[in-house]
This record gives C-alpha cells, structure tokens and sequence, in this order.
C-alpha cells in the first residue's frame, strides 16, 4: 500500500472511532485557509520587496530578485526564474538611475511588461539624464558621477514609492484598493516616526563630522544635518571597485586625526577592500564608532522601518559617544 492510501485509511478510522465514541469533546475545525494573494509584484531588491510587502500586505506576493546580503546588484545577471516571475508579475519595482539595470532588462524581456515604479524617477533628485528612456543603457558609474543613487536612504522618495505602489494595486485590483491605501498611509506614519530620529540627531550634532567608505547612506547623513568630511575621490573609487590613490587615501585616514575629527565611520558592510579595512582599522584605533549601512536587508531582518531605525538608532548612539 502506497502512503497516501495508508494515510487515508487511517485517517477514515480515526475519524469513524472519534464519532463512535460519544465523546462531549468535539475535535476543533480546521482553520480556513485565507485568500490567496491576487496580485504579483517583483523588485529589484529586498529593500523595495519590503515597502511592497508593507504596502500590499496579504493581497499581494512579493519576490525580490536580490534577496542576499552578499549579491551585488551592479553585476548581477537575470536568471530564467528571474524572467518568468517578472512576466507573471503586475507591478515592477526598481531603484533606476543605473543602480539595477538588470531590472529594466527583465522588464524588457517579460512578454506581458508589468507596470514599472522607478524610485530615482519618483525622488525629483536626479539629474535629467539619469531618469530619461536611454539610462538604462549607461552604466553605473556614469550615473553615479554627481548623483547619489541609492534613494532608498531619501525617506520622501520612499514614501513616494509607498504612494505611487498603492495607487497602482488599487488599480489591478480594484476591490482591495482601500486596504492598500491604508496600508500605504500607516507605513508613511512609520516613515515619519524615522524622520524623527533624524531630526533628533540634527538637534544634538547639528554639523558633526562623519567618514564613510561609499556614499550609500548620503541622504542619511545630509537628513541628520551632518557632514560627511571624507574625500570625495575616495568613496567615489571604493563604489567603482577600484583602488583610490596613495594620497587620497592617507586623507581618508587623517579624517580621525586632530582636534576636530570625524565622530563616527560609515562602513558599507557589503564591500570590503584593503582600502575600506584600513579606513575601518584608523577608525579604530582612533576610538571613532563604526556604523555599519547595507544596500540591501541583512539576513533575519524583512521589514523596511525595522532596518533603516536600526541604522538610525546605531548613527544616533555613536555621535551620542563622543
């Protein structure tokens, strides 16, 4: 006899003994499934994957294409899976401004091209040229010459993406449209409560001076009324994967150096090199707090408010230090 047959057998007498014997006790029903997700949304990374997810809540099913703290979205290449997930998919959101042109690509390909958000166009903080029809076809660091991509730090560029997410679920799915408006304004209120903490450090370090290895969390730092005093070649090297001048670099180190240094690192935990490590070790041994920022949700963490607060509250306790 094969399992599923055993199984049913045995089940069937399970269930005739139970009925048989006059027991007052009643077995509890089975929990009714609830509705399956009606709409599919893809993003370029887990960090958009969970502003859907906070915005659609259970009415949507979210894959985030970069799902791992160790994929590099400058490099990554499209997968079939990739593909399929993207045709199937009702919603499409990316960084744009060159970050994950691998996501244009897959919009390109998919058969049935899904509605696109585009984050960098939402921010209003880009350059023309990084939002027109042809930036997909730049590269990386052509974008990243002047402009700051990674907007996912620009909280007001975030809740557009919230916004602009909710406006176009409710138009896929018209039933469910005050649920996702709902969703979208209780995730603002949260957005706002991280406003807060910023406003709360720009109170205390009005113009504190910070070092950082990549400009990732810019817009932070500028939120928090801060001044990132590090050298703008050497991040600029470190985010193109190269190496940064001798020179460049011994001013990167003298940033933890006299009467008024830098009071707290922030470290791209994603990207190390020789350069980052020696930047983190003067850090160190200059007793200045290391914050370490990521480009994408660390292993554990899925929420977008709970990350970034981490961050904040982190930026926020090593200034406290000094």
């Amino acid at each position: 006899m094969d399992f599923s047959r055993a199984a049913l057998v045995s089940g069937l007498a399970l269930a005739l003994a139970t009925a048989g014997c006059g027991s007052a006790d009643q077995a509890t029903p089975a929990a009714t499934p609830g509705p399956a997700p009606t709409v599919s949304v893809v993003a370029s990374t887990d960090v958009y994957g969970a502003v859907a997810s906070a915005v659609g809540g259970s009415h949507v099913k979210v894959t985030s294409v970069i799902h791992t703290p160790d994929a590099d979205p400058h490099e990554y290449e499209n997968t079939p899976a990739d593909v399929v997930a993207v045709g199937e998919s009702k919603v499409l959101v990316t960084n744009g401004g060159g970050y994950d042109g691998f996501a244009d690509k897959l919009a390109e390909a998919a058969g049935r091209k899904p509605v696109v958000i585009n984050a960098v166009a939402l921010s209003g903080l880009a350059p023309a040229e990084a939002t027109h029809e042809g930036a997909r076809e730049a590269s990386h660091e052509e974008h990243a010459e002047g402009f700051n991509e990674h907007v996912w730090y620009h909280l007001p560029t975030v809740a557009k993406v919230a916004d602009a997410l909710a406006g176009e679920l409710a138009k896929v799915d018209p039933p469910n449209a005050g649920a996702y408006q709902a969703n979208a304004a209780a995730f603002r209120g949260k957005l706002d409560g991280l406003t807060a903490k910023l406003n709360a450090i720009k109170a205390a370090h009005q113009g504190a001076k910070v070092a950082v290895t990549e400009p990732v969390a810019g817009y932070l730092i500028d939120a928090a009324g801060l001044t990132n005093v590090t050298p703008a070649e050497f991040s600029e090297a470190i985010e193109e994967g190269n190496d940064p001048p001798a020179a460049v670099l011994n001013q990167a180190l003298e940033v933890f150096q006299g009467a008024d240094p830098a009071r707290a690192l922030l470290l791209n935990a994603q990207t190390e090199s020789a350069a980052t490590k020696q930047v983190e070790d003067a850090a160190g041994k200059a007793g200045v707090p290391v914050v370490k920022v990521t480009e994408t949700l660390p292993a554990g963490i899925v929420d977008y408010v709970q990350w970034m607060g981490g961050q904040i509250d982190q930026l926020a306790g090593a200034l406290d230090r000094k």
